[in-house]
């Protein structure tokens, strides 16, 4: 019964340096996306599909 509550403990306390690291990541602009952004412009007209002028003329 004593190792069940030493693997728990341990669980938590590395759940909770996990969570430290994760944090801390984070503040320091880990995650940030700074090249989305950039080539965004680029890309803007493959996400618009207009319909071409044949198939308005044919309805």
């Amino acid at each position: 019964m004593s190792v069940i509550y030493l693997l728990l403990t341990l669980s938590i306390l590395v759940a909770i340096i996990f969570f430290i690291a994760f944090i801390y990541s984070v503040k320091r602009g880990q995650y940030d996306d700074s090249y989305t952004p950039s080539v965004r412009m680029l890309f803007d007209d493959e996400l618009v599909k207009t319909p071409s002028k044949e198939s308005k003329e044919t309805n």
